[in-house]
């Protein structure tokens, strides 16, 4: 009997388990209301320092959730914003640091050849706590420093909402 009522335990608790690994994932997601907070954010604070931008923010899957181009954005800059987020969405820190992290003959110099990444400065994560949610790019500043102080500034324009 002892032995019945542990096979029994063993039995229930392998049930258990199977049943909690097979649910389905609960993710949070950047919504098209977050997107524009940031987008409004960072266009106001290169806005305020003389710069037109182009922001895009991708969200956890690294798909575009939202463009906004000032008026007299250039062209190419949608896609350079578009890449930056998706870099830094994909690596969790600023394409400024992946920039830095790949440069010259670094080990990590081949992750430049994946599709879609970029080594420009100006892209950064949108966490919430450890989790990544997105990722917010900006292209237009004279320099990548400046595209990534307006990422940095929308960040914690919207830091509330990332709790």
């Amino acid at each position: 009997m002892r032995f019945t009522s542990t096979l029994l335990v063993v039995a229930l608790a392998c049930a258990a388990s199977v049943a909690v690994h097979g649910q389905a994932l609960t993710e949070r997601n950047v919504s098209l209301q977050l997107a524009r907070t940031l987008a409004d954010a960072a266009i106001a604070a290169c806005k305020k320092d003389g710069f037109d931008v182009t922001v895009a923010v991708v969200d956890r899957a690294g798909d575009l959730k939202l463009l906004l181009r000032a008026d007299t954005s250039n062209p190419h800059n949608a896609d350079l914003a578009r890449r930056k987020a998706y870099t830094s969405r994909t690596y969790g820190f600023s394409s400024m640091e992946f920039r830095n992290r790949t440069a010259g003959g670094s080990d990590l110099a081949g992750q430049r050849q994946l599709a879609e990444v970029i080594a420009l400065g100006g892209g950064v994560p949108i966490l919430i706590g450890n989790q990544r949610i997105g990722g917010l790019g900006l292209s237009g500043s004279p320099t990548q420093e400046d595209d990534e102080k307006c990422a940095q500034a929308a960040l914690a324009a919207a830091a509330s909402s990332l709790k």
